[in-house]
């Protein structure tokens, strides 16, 4: 079994070109995160966190540096490598919940293993185990357009989490819900993390959710600091 942490984040850096001018948006960003672990990276808008969250997953190159997933590292990885990283270690939550409108809420949950080639027999009870876990076992037979905001975000939060990844990447979960339907998804937020062991890295301005992370850095200037 590999001592590698879940997440390993080695000298990223990433520059735009802006009429003519270079904009250095991330300079030799270093952190890595322990099982369980939950960081939130804030900063003004437009300074970088989406950059970043998009090197993390594989999905923009950086310049210069490495991403270590679980001791694999996604960034030197082709494009159908990094797909299967993503699917085999990775979860992913983004400020709309993208949940597909034609299915329940526990085949919404089921479908990233029934993608991956689970039989829905297989996959149904720990679906329907994840959504009671956050507080939705009464609402599995319905349709996103059936749920609340805070609700469909619930079903987003346990989706990310069916695949037992080892890291959840959040890009501002709470940013389209109100107080209580935030308050409710970072509750089950923090139930499928503490159940599942997983790290989390979460982007927000949301101050309320970055307080109930175990670190916070901030991104400024290129620079991640806690």
């Amino acid at each position: 079994m590999s001592d590698a942490p879940p997440l390993r984040c080695r000298s990223i850096s990433k520059h735009y070109t802006q009429g003519g001018a270079r904009i250095d948006v991330l300079s030799e960003v270093e952190f890595a995160l322990a099982a369980g672990e939950r960081l939130a990276i804030v900063g003004r808008s437009g300074v970088g966190k989406s950059t970043l969250l998009h090197i993390l997953a594989g999905l923009l190159d950086p310049d210069a540096g490495s991403v270590q997933v679980c001791g694999h590292d996604i960034t030197a990885a082709g494009p159908a490598r990094r797909a299967a990283l993503r699917n085999a270690h990775m979860g992913f939550v983004y400020q709309l919940h993208h949940l597909l409108p034609e299915f329940t809420a526990l085949e919404n949950v089921a479908m990233p293993r029934l993608v991956a080639g689970a039989a829905f027999g297989d996959v149904a009870a720990d679906a329907r185990a994840l959504l009671a876990a956050v507080g939705l076992e009464h609402r599995i037979a319905h349709r996103p357009h059936e749920l609340s905001g805070g609700e469909r975000q619930r079903v987003a939060v346990a989706r990310a989490l069916a695949g037992r990844p080892a890291v959840v990447l959040a890009d501002e979960p709470t940013g389209n819900l109100d107080g209580a339907s935030a308050a409710q998804a970072l509750d089950a937020v923090d139930a499928l993390i503490a159940e599942t062991g997983a790290a989390l890295i979460v982007v927000t301005h949301d101050e309320a959710l970055a307080t109930r992370m175990d670190r916070v850095a901030v991104l400024e200037d290129g620079h991640l600091a806690s």
